[in-house]
């Protein structure tokens, strides 16, 4: 009969969690029944304990080799940038790393990388894990990842931790040749710290590649008495362009409240372009940046409004939006 094996409140890798009285099998059937998560390739946690940065930090020193230093998603991960595609997460990642002598280990449960770190490149964390800089980390993975999800890294970074365009630029000559490096030139004049989501961002990047003019970024306004934030907005047009993910707009009440929302901005004379998942490549694609063009070319056009203003009703004067 096989003895209690004892919880596992923090995270544990595979052999201390056999040393507790775990099997294999038992171990892979708490995971599967959800009552133990796997936080990085053999390093397990019950699932009852919530997900923390210090929690990620204490996980990762467990694996992470001698004299290695955490770089790329893992350093996202571990600075609370979490830049994991769906598909890098159907088993649990390896700990991305390099030494700071610049060779690759090939030490199993991490994923070694190549290149070269100055000391400003590197911080500590908690138990006492290196890891690559925001800065450096922000501009690494923007050299790796897809146009949308780079300028959703850079945006984050900037939120999170303070990255600006000032800092990039200084970073950009080290990187000269670098493969990635065109794109990371390209993308750091349009960092935007006021995104508060990887899809807002996605979207802001399709609309400056499409050459339309930069959108103002949670435009605040008030409309019949309400405050609403705005995505992405031109405000002296009166037009928005707002991204509805899965997550917050799925739900019946939520897109009741949506809806009442756009019709509120409606009749205050707003334009507003959804943006869905489905939206971002193709005709769809085109479909909604086309609105967009035309929407933003005839508001151009228009003439300012002339109204009243004062005790004075002979005094007129003209206002653009």
């Amino acid at each position: 009969m096989l003895l209690p094996a004892r919880p596992l409140h923090v995270p544990t890798t595979t052999c201390d969690a056999l040393a507790a009285g775990w099997t294999p099998d038992r171990l892979h059937r708490a995971v599967i029944r959800g009552d133990v998560r796997r936080v990085l390739r053999g390093v397990y946690v019950d699932a009852s304990v919530p997900d923390s940065l210090a929690l990620r930090s204490a996980a990762a020193a467990l694996v992470l080799p001698v004299r290695m230093v955490v770089c790329d998603r893992s350093a996202s991960w571990l600075q609370g940038v979490d830049h994991w595609d769906p598909r890098d997460l159907d088993v649990p990642p390896l700990l991305d790393v390099v030494a700071r002598s610049g060779t690759r280990t090939r030490l199993g449960g991490v994923h070694g990388a190549l290149r070269a770190l100055s000391d400003d490149d590197v911080v500590e964390l908690a138990d006492g894990l290196l890891v690559t800089s925001p800065l450096r980390t922000a501009a690494d993975l923007a050299c790796q990842r897809g146009r949308l999800a780079a300028a959703a890294v850079l945006d984050q970074f900037a939120r999170q931790h303070g990255i600006t365009t000032a800092d990039l630029r200084q970073l950009l000559p080290r990187f000269a040749g670098r493969r990635g490096v065109t794109q990371l030139r390209e993308l750091v004049n349009d960092v935007e710290p006021g995104a508060e989501s990887p899809p807002e961002s996605w979207v802001r990047r399709l609309v400056l590649d499409h050459m339309l003019p930069r959108p103002v970024a949670q435009h605040v306004v008030v409309v019949e008495g309400n405050t609403y934030r705005l995505d992405l907005a031109y405000p002296h047009l009166r037009i928005a362009v707002e991204y509805d993910g899965e997550q917050w707009h799925s739900d019946p009440a939520e897109r009741a409240a949506d809806a009442e929302r756009r019709a509120a901005l409606a009749r205050a004379g707003w334009v507003v372009i959804v943006v869905r998942k489905e939206d971002l490549s193709g005709d769809r694609l085109d479909a909604w940046i086309r609105r967009l063009r035309a929407s933003v070319t005839e508001r151009r056009r228009a003439p300012a409004p002339t109204y009243a203003r004062g005790l004075d009703a002979g005094v007129h004067l003209r206002r653009r939006w």
